[in-house]
């Protein structure tokens, strides 16, 4: 029998999703497992039992075969992609030694060594000391080696969920560079993990040989063990190919493999992407991240609640559409869009800016949330319309942020992820960037990219302009109406624009007065 068939395991932060897809791109066969996303044992963390990832992503395989007419020996490889930053302490058997820290985990290491020496004269004379030392406070591995340094001494591999999941389907401690994203000493430059020399290795002090070997997007990570095909179901010897974090899997998945092809992800976090040949940081020190496309860079702007926004309006404002919605036996999200069409473009004036968590540079770490342009006539309507409108403005501004600095100017937008299944708030998209607004032909963008990379690695397709060209389709296209977009455009420029750099003082001001966020 011909193996024309490719399995994608998209391990998400909400789901596991089984996916089969054709060498077309079609997705014949989906399984989808609930996970709960996470536990808190403290207010702010954020951790979860790490056999539970691999008993979800077994149930998926097995509900898979229960329900698919594709026969297991047609399917000619497998590919996993994973939310990103979910770090995973390991013994040298690959036994969990603690919870992994999921990648929406608050906690932070204060009071650590600045980095010093050269590096740290380096960063004083740049004004870069603070960034530094943000990111040190932010890197798990500095946290666990602080508050629980038995566990750190007795870790054999500090992996990332991808690479938990690999070593369990493969017996391999390996991972694919396309996953490294995190606060780990990689060079994201290289693709490879840093020079003894970097500065890194002094910000998250760590050996070595704690870390996985990498494989790029596309090569062979190993093959599936009878252990593991019999906790899956999966055939022993089923070729794994190296895919890459969600994120960047969801822009391949997408199309957008050209730079002038802008991908947003409506998401739990909300980012634009584009693909670039050529290493670019959008912002200082803030590296792109490794592509699904080996050799390849994904620079990335992102808001990090991003769509989560939804969920937050939806609980503490949305009770109407909830009690409706367990009526007529729907999801509360799709009676929310009712509410974009309440209220007209601009929402009478209110505009709101999404920075419900802080950033690093842009927002800075004294960032808030604001809304600003109440009156009287408001109602919950223009507050949800406006949230997606701020969501669209602050990726707008990613958009402007990364065609300066690489040169290129985008020209067309893709859009994955929960929200693109809005029509209101892809029509509002396509308005507010003036731009022609594409949904991709499936939703299971991410696990798209993943089959991508697996139809290049196992030489299904020849190389991956190919592979995109076949594999992803644009689905329906939303124009800018010129009317709406004019007013938009002056809504972005005249005030969005003005509202961070006139707020940012207030902000740090508050910061100060009530500690939070913490410094």
């Amino acid at each position: 029998m011909t193996k024309d068939y490719i399995l994608a395991i998209d391990s998400g932060t909400q789901s596991v999703r089984a996916l089969i897809f054709d060498l077309q791109g079609t997705l014949v066969e989906k399984v989808r497992v609930p996970m709960t996303s996470y536990v808190s044992p403290q207010p702010g963390w954020a951790e979860q039992d790490p056999e539970y990832y691999w008993q979800q992503f077994c149930a998926a395989c097995q509900q898979l075969w229960e329900k698919s007419s594709i026969p297991k020996d047609a399917i000619a490889g497998l590919a996993v992609t994973t939310q990103r930053a979910t770090m995973i302490n390991v013994d040298a058997q690959g036994k969990p030694l603690r919870p992994a820290i999921v990648w929406l985990d608050q906690r932070r290491s204060e009071g650590l060594r600045p980095v010093g020496g050269l590096w740290g004269l380096l960063f004083r004379l740049s004004g870069m000391s603070q960034t530094v030392a943000y990111l040190q406070a932010e890197g798990e591995a500095n946290w666990i080696r602080t508050h629980q340094p038995e566990i750190w001494h007795a870790t054999h591999k500090y992996l990332f969920l991808s690479g938990y999941l690999t070593h369990k389907l493969t017996g391999k401690f390996v991972d694919s560079t396309g996953c490294q994203v995190g606060y780990l000493p990689f060079d994201y430059k290289s693709l490879t993990w840093a020079r003894a020399w970097d500065w890194k290795w002094r910000a998250i002090p760590m050996e070595p040989r704690i870390l996985p070997d990498l494989v790029p997007p596309a090569g062979r990570l190993g093959e599936v063990t009878r252990a593991a095909a019999e906790a899956t179901g999966l055939p022993a010897g089923l070729p794994v190919i190296a895919a890459a974090a969600d994120k960047a899997c969801e822009v391949i998945g997408a199309g957008s493999l050209d730079p002038h092809i802008g991908c947003l992800s409506y998401g739990t976090t909300a980012t634009i992407n584009t693909t670039h040949k050529d290493y670019i940081e959008v912002i200082p020190l803030i590296p792109p991240y490794p592509s699904a496309v080996p050799g390849h860079y994904s620079l990335e702007v992102q808001i990090y609640r991003g769509y989560w926004m939804v969920n937050w309006f939806k609980e503490e404002f949305g009770w109407p559409e909830q009690h409706r919605a367990s009526e007529e036996g729907v999801e509360p999200e799709s009676l929310l869009n009712e509410l974009v069409r309440q209220a007209p473009p601009g929402s009478m004036g209110l505009l709101l800016q999404p920075y419900w968590s802080p950033g690093l540079k842009m927002p800075g770490p004294e960032a808030k949330g604001a809304v600003i342009g109440f009156g009287d006539v408001h109602t919950r309507a223009h507050l949800y319309r406006a949230m997606l409108e701020g969501l669209a403005y602050a990726l707008r501004e990613g958009k402007e942020r990364t065609e300066k600095r690489s040169g290129i100017p985008i020209t067309e937008l893709r859009v994955s992820g929960g929200g693109s299944q809005s029509d209101a708030a892809m029509q509002l998209t396509a308005d507010i960037f003036g731009l022609p607004t594409a949904r991709p032909h499936t939703y299971e963008t991410s696990g798209l990219g993943a089959a991508i990379d697996a139809a290049v690695g196992l030489k299904l397709h020849p190389e991956f302009p190919t592979a995109v060209r076949e594999m992803t389709h644009v689905g329906q296209v939303f124009d800018p109406d010129p009317a709406t977009r004019d007013i938009y455009d002056g809504l972005y420029r005249r005030v969005y624009r003005q509202m961070y750099k006139r707020l940012q003082p207030l902000y740090e001001e508050i910061q100060k007065i009530t500690g939070y966020p913490a410094r």
